[in-house]
């Protein structure tokens, strides 16, 4: 039993003193890659020159170009332009940087030795392309919480050179169909100080990437398209590589924003037609509040829009809804002329017959009356109020008959302090009944 146990203990022992030696084979490979790859930059800089391009003097320089969209922030019509946020990547060689670092080892199988990752920094030390944007109005790198750049360096000299930043580029829209229009978007990518004799740019095998992930709120994009030529300037050929977004605008913005109230407000104007046009108080202030409200809706619309001098289809719609709102008020305005002008020729016409018939009435009138039938008044205060006004005529008239009248009768406030007995008319005469005619 000693001895099994003797036997276990020794070969534990050797486990662990075998661990211990490649833990410590490990640490002293990782140390030695380190100084290695410390002293690999150090040599390959040395004697470097950031001024010159790779094969400087020979065949022109390739350098690969890939992006990935990482969002569409906000495509603007007044200012013709679109803002986007992307992942540019350059590709190139330069046999300058070449290095064999590492070496793969049989004991590890590492492969990773071929190919440096390094920081941002490292690219103020070496050569890069002056790429640009042609079509750019603002850019700026990303720089939180460092600036967002990578380098990775390859043992054959192959430089990997990323960054992310937002651009906002220019992009002539044809707004002749707005709000029914489609655009064409593009990113212009050139070389600023190398024509095709120094650099030729081209696109990897894989261009684009995340544009089926993009969204925008008012497009859809139906897709994209790369192409490069060559671009003739004053300094030299250059060449130029293009990425175009087909862009389609969505309508239901413009549906309920624009569409459905102008066409209530047409069928608004249109109720009028059923309102009396004696009611002109109500007609005319319908007829000017749906005025405003489609200058107002047409202003609105014209605010998001830059100012060209081309008619756009969203213009001609509006127009028509204005023509048939204004034509509404129109409608009373010669409805109200037509009626009044028609009344106002009639009239004369019938103030003549009833001239005549007031004639007639008035030589019937004379034939049976007398001069008892005249009622005059003079000096009377007659009451406002109908019932005291008619028993104040019912007592004057029975003055005739009576002497004296009764005050009592009336209200203090019109009682009269005047003796209509002391005469047996005083001034009034009195109309008798008429015969009807």
């Amino acid at each position: 039993m000693c001895h099994i146990i003797a036997t276990v203990a020794c070969i534990l022992l050797t486990l662990f003193h075998a661990f211990n030696d490649v833990s410590c084979g490990h640490r002293d490979i990782t140390a030695a890659r380190l100084e290695n790859v410390t002293q690999t930059i150090t040599r390959i800089l040395e004697g470097y020159d950031i001024r010159l391009r790779p094969n400087f003097g020979g065949d022109p320089l390739h350098v690969g170009m890939d992006l990935t969209i990482a969002s569409f922030d906000a495509i603007s019509e007044v200012n013709m332009d679109y803002t986007i946020t992307m992942y540019l990547n350059q590709y190139w060689r330069d046999e300058r940087l070449a290095f064999n670092a590492y070496v793969p080892t049989h004991e590890t199988g590492d492969t990773y030795g071929d190919m440096l990752t390094l920081s941002g920094d490292f690219t103020e030390k070496i050569w890069v392309p002056d790429t640009f944007f042609a079509n750019d109005k603002n850019s700026f790198l990303h720089d939180v919480t460092e600036r967002n750049k990578l380098v990775r360096l390859s043992g054959d000299g192959t430089v990997t050179y990323g960054m992310r930043f937002t651009t906002t580029l220019a992009c002539m829209m044809d707004l002749h169909y707005y709000p029914l229009d489609s655009q064409n978007c593009t990113v212009e990518i050139e070389s600023y100080g190398y024509t095709v004799k120094d650099v030729l740019m081209y696109w990897k095998p894989t261009p684009v990437r995340g544009v089926k992930d993009a969204e925008l709120p008012q497009f859809t994009i139906l897709g994209y398209e790369t192409n490069d030529r060559k671009e003739e300037l004053a300094t030299g050929i250059y060449q130029r590589l293009s990425l175009s977004f087909k862009l389609q605008r969505n309508i239901g913005y413009f549906v309920f924003q624009t569409y459905l109230p102008s066409i209530l407000i047409v069928m608004l104007s249109w109720v009028s037609f059923w309102i009396n046009h004696e009611a002109t108080s109500a007609r005319v202030a319908l007829g000017i509040t749906t005025v405003l409200t489609m200058t107002t809706i047409s202003t609105g619309v014209r605010s998001s829009l830059p100012r060209i001098s081309y008619v756009k289809a969203i213009d001609i719609y509006l127009v028509m809804c204005f023509v048939f709102v204004f034509a509404a008020l129109l409608e009373y305005a010669a409805v109200n002329y037509t009626y009044w002008g028609a009344r106002a020729k009639k009239k004369p016409k019938k103030n003549k017959e009833e001239r005549l018939i007031i004639g007639k009435l008035n030589e019937k009138s004379e034939s049976y009356s007398t001069a008892e039938d005249i009622i005059e008044l003079q000096d009377l205060r007659m009451s406002p109020i109908a019932s005291l006004r008619n028993r104040h005529y019912t007592n004057t008239i029975g003055s005739t008959e009576s002497d004296t009248l009764d005050f009592a009768k009336f209200p203090p406030s019109f009682r009269i302090s005047r003796n209509y007995g002391a005469s047996s008319r005083c001034g009034l005469r009195h109309r008798g009944t008429k015969g009807k005619l």
